[in-house]
Order: structure tokens, then C-alpha cells, then sequence
């Protein structure tokens, strides 16, 4: 205890220049978005190394589970194309290795790259992830993440190699999603509480809603297409009177994320000019 003692008594005047930088550091950073920008920057470029060795070590003893998720999705896939093929026996098609691909009824309106997080963040208030992909291959903010389960969240700041994305277990999150195969809508957030449940609010008094309906995306933002799965009602709030509630269970595990899809919308851009227009 004495050799502490001497220890500030004999550096106190540096130990209280640092504590003095740092609150000046502190400061600039959390006031001036220009610094705030740059550092988050630089901190995700000297961390997104460290973050994407710790995830490789996690990844291969997850290796099972990702070959199943997989090998889901490129069953679902296969069942879409079969299913479109029958729909449209008679529409123009090209075969690539024996993959019908449609190409006389849809306009490509989204790209999706894949990803991989490196680090997931999920018990706080506020969780973000970072993923291994940055702006040199063409992440950008406000980018969708999704992977075969569902939703995951939104970039909110890149930098050269990496990505930072705004989990949808966080209390600022909010996106648009409906009941699925119907017109109602709501708004779906977060009250930072349970990691597997989210709540979808602001929805029409009318709405018939039952316990285990799924919900998916509205469509009615420029980041998230129409339809991606998000979860089953868990929870009706039965006391509401012109705000109904639901709690939704998530499809994804939120804990255990691997690989994801990022989703860039090549109409955002256009549509926000024009909507912008009427304000």
C-alpha cells in the first residue's frame, strides 16, 4: 500500500495531464463529427484484424451449423425457381448448369455480397456488429444485412475494410415490417430486454392478429425489400387501445451469427430525391 502511495504522490502531475487529455479527447470526439468520424474509422481498421482472428477460431467449431443453414437456403432457392418455372412454363428463361433463371418477369432491384461478422454484440442496450467487408468492396451505409433466417440489422459506418452495422437489437433501431400476406403494417423495435424478442407497434386496431403469425418486412423503406422473415407473434398486448403491440421471437439467433448477406438498393438513391421533392 505505501509503495502505491508513492507512486501518485511521485507521478501526479502526469497521471493528472493524462487524465486531463483524455477528457479533452473525449470531449472532440463526442462533439465534432468530423474527429468522431475519423476515429471510428481508424478504430474499426486496428481492431477489424484482432476482431477477424478471434472470429476464426469461433467459426470452425460452428462449421456444422453453417453447412445446415446452407444447405436450407439453397433448398429454399431451388424450391422458388422450380416454383416459378411452373407458374411460367412459357416466359423466356436462361439455363446456366442446369439453374433456370427467369428473365422475362422480374427487374433487378437489389444486389446482395456476402459477409462474414467478425464481431456480434448483443447483450447491451445499444449492440452493434462489425463485418469483414468494407467500402473497397462496396459496403455502404444504410445497407440492409440479412441472412437465410431473417434480419439482422443496417450499416451505419464503413471504413476501407470493414463495416459497422446497427443491430435490430438496438433501442434506436426501427424498421418497417407487416404481418405476413397482409396490408398491416407497423414499426418494429427493441425494448433491450430479451435478445431472442422484438416488438412490432403502431398497428391497426383492425389488424387480426394471432399468436405464432409470421412477420417479414413491409417494403415501405428504401433498405429492406419486401418479404425477408423476421419472426413469429410470441405476445399479444391485449390492454392497448389505439396502439397495439406485439412481441415478436426472432428466427435468427442473435447470438450466433456467421455468415450474412449485405443488401444494396440500386432505386434508394431515386426515390429519396423524389420524396424529398414533396417535403
Amino acid at each position: 500500500m505505501q509503495q502505491l502511495i508513492y507512486f501518485f504522490r511521485k507521478f501526479k502531475y502526469f497521471l493528472f495531464f493524462l487524465l486531463l487529455e483524455f477528457i479533452a479527447l473525449a470531449l472532440t470526439f463526442n462533439n465534432l463529427d468530423f474527429h468522431k468520424s475519423k476515429f471510428v474509422n481508424s478504430a474499426n481498421t486496428v481492431t477489424g484484424g484482432f476482431y477477424n482472428k478471434a472470429s476464426s477460431i469461433s467459426e470452425y467449431w460452428n462449421l456444422k451449423s453453417e453447412n445446415s443453414i446452407l444447405a436450407d437456403e439453397n433448398t429454399r432457392l431451388k424450391n422458388l425457381l422450380e416454383k416459378n418455372i411452373l407458374l411460367n412454363p412459357k416466359k423466356d428463361v436462361i439455363v446456366i448448369d442446369t439453374i433456370v433463371i427467369d428473365t422475362s418477369r422480374y427487374q433487378q432491384k437489389y444486389s446482395y455480397t456476402t459477409a462474414k461478422v467478425i464481431k456480434n454484440n448483443y447483450a447491451k442496450e445499444f449492440n452493434f456488429l462489425t463485418i469483414d467487408k468494407g467500402q473497397k468492396l462496396g459496403m455502404e451505409k444504410e445497407m440492409a444485412v440479412i441472412n437465410s433466417r431473417g434480419i439482422i440489422g443496417i450499416i451505419d459506418n464503413v471504413s476501407e475494410n470493414y463495416a459497422r452495422v446497427q443491430s435490430i437489437l438496438n433501442r434506436n433501431s426501427k424498421i418497417n415490417a407487416r404481418l405476413k400476406n397482409s396490408n398491416y403494417f407497423g414499426t418494429l423495435g427493441w425494448n433491450g430486454k430479451n435478445y431472442n424478442i422484438v416488438q412490432l407497434s403502431d398497428i391497426p386496431r383492425q389488424a387480426p392478429l394471432k399468436i405464432g403469425d409470421t412477420i417479414e418486412t413491409g417494403g415501405k423503406s428504401t433498405i429492406f425489400p419486401e418479404g425477408i422473415l423476421i419472426g413469429t407473434i410470441s405476445e399479444i398486448n391485449k390492454g392497448n387501445s389505439a396502439d397495439n403491440k406485439v412481441n415478436v421471437t426472432l428466427f435468427n439467433d442473435m447470438s450466433n451469427l456467421g455468415f450474412i448477406y449485405a443488401i444494396k438498393s440500386f432505386n434508394k438513391e431515386e426515390i429519396n430525391i423524389l420524396e424529398a421533392q414533396n417535403e
